[in-house]
């Protein structure tokens, strides 16, 4: 099997690539850091391209799927996201827009595009959009984050039910994990209020689970535990909770 991995240059984009290596799949690997990229490249035990591509830039989005198309690509992950903090009226709006475009406009080119054409080709093959367990809750403090996570947890449910309908061969997953022990805090700026989970762990959890055609995948008991609990929250509960951990991430 052939498959494009965004932002695989590190955390569990990087892991993803290590676990499908070890299952003997082709990797496109796209990244902004060509140096990481091509370390990754020399390390791995199988047939590695990379692209590099900043993923906020639409025309770049557009020109990685044309490459994509030619390659016949079995499983698509869209793992490449940013993150930012602080209030809505504080953060940079330029980042904001970087941020969006990364998070969800990228994401959904690549799906729209490769979706189609993985049903034409009527073989087996895998969709896994990375989102968060912020996708479940608004997130004061990291308020545009959140609502992008949202999006691909919605749009993804969505249209992996759309494929269950036509009854294709195109397998459809979320993943939605908890806090995480990558470079995204760093990023962001922020520090979990809660240890997180080893990237190692998050990435094959997830693959097993993708090729398991599992629709919505939470790795870790307390996130599936907080997703099931938060349903008999109120929403402005939900909000002073949220606002309450993000308050403690702050390292600034």
């Amino acid at each position: 099997m052939k498959a494009l991995i965004t932002g695989a240059s590190s955390g569990i984009g990087l892991d993803m690539a290590r676990y499908l290596a070890t299952q003997k799949c082709e990797l496109i690997l796209v990244a902004r850091n060509k140096e990481k990229l091509e370390e990754i490249q020399e390390q791995l035990p199988t047939k590695v391209t990379i692209i590099v591509a900043d993923l906020s830039n639409e025309q770049r989005v557009k020109e990685l799927y044309v490459l994509a198309k030619k390659e016949n690509i079995d499983i698509l992950i869209n793992n490449a996201g940013l993150g930012d903090f602080g209030y809505l009226t504080d953060t940079d709006i330029n980042k904001d827009l970087e941020l969006i475009n990364t998070n969800i406009k990228a994401l959904h080119i690549l799906t729209k595009y490769l979706v189609k054409d993985m049903e034409k080709r009527n073989t087996d093959s895998y969709i896994l959009n990375v989102a968060s367990s912020a996708a479940f809750q608004p997130g004061p403090l990291m308020s545009t984050y959140y609502a992008t996570k949202s999006y691909v947890y919605q749009l993804t449910e969505a249209l992996y039910y759309e494929e269950k309908k036509k009854k294709t061969k195109v397998h459809v997953s979320v993943l939605c994990p908890g806090p995480v022990q990558t470079n995204f805090n760093n990023v962001a700026g922020v520090d979990f209020s809660v240890k997180p989970l080893s990237s190692t762990y998050v990435a094959k959890y997830a693959i097993d689970k993708m090729f398991e055609e599992k629709m919505l995948i939470i790795p870790g008991t307390k996130m599936k535990l907080a997703k099931f609990f938060g349903r008999f929250l109120s929403d402005k509960a939900l909000l002073r909770m949220t606002y309450r951990i993000q308050k403690k991430k702050a390292n600034h």
